[in-house]
């Protein structure tokens, strides 16, 4: 194990946003149906947040105390997509500082992260750490590509560099089971959910592949079955 728990660098992130859009807010979210419950609480913050669209989607779903912590952030890129999106500037609290390293007396209703911990060899530290932000009647709800099925065979063939950025014993149902169960919270799930999606990453060499992986996509959405083999993403849900 690396001694600092890190699969990837500052180098990869910034070859990784280099490639990306993100100005637009979803207006439906792979999680929807988690968002009645989490959207109870006053306050939010996202682990590896940047640039801030899901805090900017939760602000807009009635949260209005939105953070996000990471080790990388271009505050320009998030205030323009609060200005493209008619959200109040400086809106959405930014804490730049490696996860592993940042500490804060403030605990959250909402704990969130999007496609983090599977970055980071110690799984279950990486959760533990995610944990101990819960306030009192914190929610946390985290979700991890699943790259164990036909997707990861995709990456494999076609980009290995990015699943290779990846843990991917991380995505095992099983251990992400036992370690929830090491902590003392309530109402706790690990599921597979979406509609089975296939992608690249919006790479400059992967601009024809895309295209074709796009419509292969689309045909796997033909067999909505929920398992290893085509679910894109892992939802881990629990309460304090």
């Amino acid at each position: 194990m690396k001694e600092n728990n890190n699969i990837t660098d500052k180098e990869y992130w910034d070859n990784y946003w280099s490639n990306y859009q993100y100005d637009s807010i979803p207006k439906k979210v792979v999680f929807e149906k988690f968002i009645p419950m989490l959207v109870k609480g006053e306050n939010f913050i996202e682990i590896g947040g940047f640039p801030g669209i899901f805090a900017a989607c939760f602000y807009q779903r009635g949260i209005h105390d939105v953070t996000i912590v990471d080790f990388y952030i271009n505050k320009d890129i998030i205030r323009n997509l609060e200005k493209i999106n008619g959200l109040p500037e400086g809106v959405i609290q930014c804490i730049e500082s490696d996860f592993f390293t940042f500490s804060s007396d403030k605990k959250y209703d909402v704990v969130f992260s999007s496609g983090f911990i599977e970055h980071f060899e110690d799984t279950r530290d990486v959760i533990s750490r995610h944990v101990k932000l819960l306030s009192e009647n914190g929610q946390l709800l985290i979700l991890i590509p699943n790259f164990l099925g036909l997707n990861g065979k995709l990456q494999k063939r076609f980009d290995r560099e990015n699943l290779e950025a990846h843990n991917l014993q991380s995505m095992e149902i099983s251990g992400l089971k036992e370690i929830m169960q090491s902590f003392n919270l309530h109402d706790v799930s690990v599921e597979y959910i979406g509609k089975p999606m296939l992608w690249l990453e919006p790479k400059p060499e992967h601009r024809n592949r895309r295209k074709w992986v796009k419509i292969l996509s689309y045909a796997a959405k033909l067999f909505p079955v929920k398992g290893k083999l085509l679910s894109p993403y892992i939802a881990i849900y629990a309460r304090k």
